[in-house]
């Protein structure tokens, strides 16, 4: 089958999409032919807060049902696909959330949230993100990830530190992943994970999403949808075709305030880092041009059976994997 039609028959799931929610978004989500997306719920928010960002989420969802629900299994995800709608999995980018209560992983599970990222950028109580000193994962953080391995949530390792992100990949029962990264290798860079990182990951069961957020990619904001399955290539290599996915980071719909917001720490305190200019890779600007990425990794020498992996597949066997069912 050609390329469009491949994409229409394939699982494709984003694994890290952090946009702008609204009815706008969704239906380009639609028209890029998304079954499923890791949407961020969760930053620095506390436990309120985030409540209240999945009572919006819950709000949205309803009003968008024609073309939107959510997502708590995988044969949620495979509904999704039959009904012809996108299946939101509700997901934290920082643990911070659950605060100092481990019971709270058990409430945000039942609220819906399946996919935590263990730390944002920097330190919280569970361990150390990826712009400072990293002490690794605290005896607190190993009662998180047990509890997490328990009611069946992913641990993501995107924002973490290295030694942190090994503690944790050594101490999880169960699967963890970098929902949204990028090879140092072809750009060295705080956010992006060494040959000897992404090798570590799948040897030990996990999975690894790579982003095409261009701050973090060789070409920067020059890089075009080649250069991102140049990524995908590169990873690929290293960990095989089934710990491989698409993460794509993006933050459509977002302004200025937004990245000030994600670029300091705590959302307020000192500056981690600036990232320049943001401009998605030419070919996918949007999630509504995910298509051509399905083109792109089959022009780029992937097979079809590969590519209904990178796109999806290897998603879904990875959350039935940690969450059970």
């Amino acid at each position: 089958m050609n390329a469009a039609e491949l994409h229409k028959d394939s699982i494709v799931i984003d694994g890290l999409i952090c946009a702008n929610w609204g009815r706008e978004l969704f239906e380009d989500m639609a028209k890029g032919g998304l079954t499923a997306a890791n949407c961020t719920v969760s930053f620095w928010e506390n436990f309120e807060g985030t409540v209240r960002n999945i009572a919006d989420m819950n709000k949205m969802i309803d009003e968008s049902s024609d073309i939107l629900m959510k997502v708590r299994t995988t044969e949620d995800i495979f509904r999704a696909k039959r009904e012809g709608k996108t299946g939101v999995m509700m997901g934290f980018q920082n643990a911070h959330a659950y605060e100092d209560q481990i019971g709270n992983v058990q409430i945000f599970k039942d609220l819906g949230v399946g996919i935590t990222q263990m730390c944002y950028n920097t330190q919280n109580l569970v361990g150390t993100g990826c712009y400072e000193r990293d002490g690794g994962l605290s005896g607190f953080g190993r009662e998180i990830v047990a509890e997490m391995n328990r009611v069946g949530v992913l641990c993501d390792l995107s924002h973490v530190g290295p030694n942190t992100a090994k503690e944790v990949i050594d101490e999880s029962k169960k699967p963890v992943a970098y929902s949204h990264c990028l090879p140092s290798g072809l750009k060295e860079h705080p956010r992006n994970r060494s040959d000897e990182e992404l090798k570590y990951i799948a040897d030990n069961g996990g999975f690894v999403g790579v982003t095409m957020f261009t701050p973090f990619l060789r070409a920067g904001v020059n890089a075009t949808i080649d250069d991102y399955v140049e990524a995908v290539q590169y990873v690929y290599n290293i960990v095989g075709e089934d710990a491989i996915g698409i993460g794509t980071d993006f933050t459509q719909g977002h302004g200025e305030d937004f990245f000030e917001y994600l670029t300091h720490d705590k959302g307020y305190a000192r500056r981690l880092t600036r990232f320049g200019e943001i401009i998605n890779p030419k070919g996918i600007r949007t999630v509504g041009e995910f298509p051509n990425l399905t083109e792109a990794l089959l022009r780029h020498g992937f097979s079809e059976t590969q590519t209904r992996k990178i796109m999806g597949d290897n998603w879904v066997n990875l959350l039935k994997d940690v969450w059970g069912e």
